[in-house]
Formats: structure tokens, sequence, C-alpha cells
């Protein structure tokens, strides 16, 4: 498992009309590697790229099912 920590992210596209694909949230890692963390629907979460900054794959991933959760129970 990589400790690599998140320098930065793009988040997008964000989707114009109903079926638009669910934007990504794309990271950049300080080893110069990148990977897609997940897909969200925009309607329901939001996210920026500071929440990411310093974060590894694993947390980054875990802040969206922190966010996810709190959602669904609300």
């Amino acid at each position: 498992m990589t400790h690599a920590k998140i320098v930065s992210v793009t988040i997008g596209p964000m989707p114009q009309s109903l079926g638009d694909p669910k934007p990504k949230v794309h990271a950049y890692f300080d080893d110069g590697t990148d990977a897609v963390l997940f897909d969200y629907y925009s309607d329901e979460l939001t996210f920026t790229e500071s929440d990411f900054i310093g974060l590894t794959q694993a947390e980054g991933k875990a802040l969206f099912h922190t966010k996810d959760v709190a959602y669904l129970q609300s």
C-alpha cells in the first residue's frame, strides 16, 4: 500500500443535463502517480481540491465514504 500524498486534484466535468456522466475526482500524487479516486452524484455531495491535498489515496476514498454516509443519514 502506497503512502504517497495527493498534491493536486481535478474534479469534473460537472454534468450539464440529466444522463450526463457523474463527475470524477482525479488525484495526482507526490510520487508522480495519478488515479481516479471515485465518481459521485454532484446533486448530493460537493468536494473541492483543498479537501484532498495532503491525503493518501485511501484517505481520499474514506472522505467520500464519510460524506456519502452523512448525506444518506440526513
